[in-house]
C-alpha cells in the first residue's frame, strides 16, 4: 500500500514539473542523430543540385507548420514569419525550403532548394556581418562534437551564404570561435568556399532560389578548434542551419532548424556516415 502510495505521489509531482515548466524548457528528448552521408563523387558547384541531392542527408521540406513541433520551438520568438506588407501569402508560401548535407575528405557540401514569396538583401544598416538581416541560409557547426555549452567558443562555426545574385564579397560568410576568443566574424576566403545560386529556378517566382556550397573543413574547422582531425565516418559534429527571411522588416523572419539559437548544446548531433544510396520505387 505504501508503495501504491508513493508511486502515486512521484507521479503527481512529475506531472507537476512538466506543466510548470515554460514552454521554451520542455525540450525533454534530445532529437534523433543526423546521419550526414559521405560522397564519392564531387559534384560540380554550380547551383544545380541534382547530381548530388539524392545521396546526401536531406528530410524533406521545412516550413513554420512543421517548426512548430519540433521539440527545439521556440513559440515563435525566433522561429517566425512577419506581416511586413499587405500582400503576404499563406504561411507554406511565405518561406519552406530544403536542406541537403553531405561529406568527403576534403569538403562540406550544403545546399537548399528554397521557396520564398520575396528576395530582400537590402539591409538599412548593412555591413558584411550582418548576414542574419538579409535573406540568407547559415549552418551552425561544432567540430567536433563536445558537450561543453559554448556560445561560439572553441569548435563552433557558422557557414553563412547570402541569397543575393549580385554575389557580393561578404555573400559567404564565417563566424567562430576559438579556444581564447568567441564570435569571431570573417569573410571566407576564396580559394576555401565554392557557392553558387540559381533564382527562379522553377518559373515560381523571383524569390525562389536554389543554393549549392562547399567548404574546406582543413581550411576552417583547425582555426576554431585545434582538436579537429581529417573527417571519418563514425565522427560527431554538432549542427543547427539558420534561415533568415527579413521579407522587408529590421529583423524579420527566422527559421531556426536542428538547434535554439547559439548555445552549441542545443544543436542537433550529426554523425558522418558512409554512402547512401538513392531511395528506389518497389516493383508494386
Amino acid at each position: 500500500m505504501l508503495r501504491v502510495i508513493l508511486a502515486s505521489f512521484f507521479a503527481c509531482a512529475a506531472c507537476g514539473l512538466f506543466f510548470a515548466l515554460p514552454a521554451q524548457a520542455q525540450r525533454l528528448v534530445e532529437p534523433p542523430p543526423l546521419h550526414m552521408p559521405y560522397l564519392a563523387n564531387a559534384p560540380v558547384v554550380d547551383g544545380d543540385l541534382d547530381e548530388w541531392k539524392h545521396a546526401a542527408h536531406h528530410d524533406g521540406v521545412w516550413d513554420i507548420y512543421r517548426l512548430r513541433h519540433a521539440s527545439w520551438y521556440d513559440g515563435g520568438a525566433r522561429n517566425r514569419l512577419t506581416d511586413q506588407a499587405p500582400d503576404e501569402p499563406v504561411l507554406e508560401d511565405d518561406l519552406r525550403a530544403r536542406y541537403y548535407m553531405a561529406w568527403d575528405e576534403t569538403y562540406l557540401y550544403f545546399g537548399a532548394e528554397v521557396h520564398d514569396n520575396a528576395n530582400d538583401v537590402d539591409d538599412p544598416d548593412h555591413a558584411p556581418r550582418r548576414w542574419m538581416f538579409k535573406d540568407s541560409v547559415c549552418w551552425f557547426m561544432e567540430a567536433p562534437r563536445d558537450h561543453a555549452p559554448e556560445r561560439f567558443g572553441r569548435g563552433d562555426n557558422a557557414f553563412c551564404f547570402v541569397a543575393d545574385a549580385s554575389m557580393p564579397e561578404y555573400g559567404a560568410w564565417w563566424r567562430y570561435g576559438t579556444p581564447e576568443d568567441t564570435y569571431q566574424e570573417a569573410q571566407m576566403p576564396d580559394d576555401m568556399v565554392d557557392y553558387a545560386l540559381q533564382f527562379d529556378p522553377w518559373g515560381t517566382g523571383p524569390g525562389d532560389f536554389k543554393l549549392e556550397a562547399r567548404v574546406r573543413m582543413d581550411a576552417f574547422f583547425p582555426v576554431s578548434d585545434p582538436r579537429w582531425t581529417a573527417p571519418a565516418a563514425g565522427d560527431e559534429y554538432s549542427l543547427m542551419i539558420v534561415h533568415c527571411d527579413p521579407d522587408g522588416g529590421a529583423y524579420g523572419g527566422h527559421f531556426m532548424v536542428y538547434g535554439d539559437g547559439d548555445d552549441d548544446a542545443t544543436w542537433s548531433r550529426v554523425i558522418l556516415t558512409g554512402p547512401q544510396g538513392p531511395i528506389e520505387r518497389l516493383p508494386e
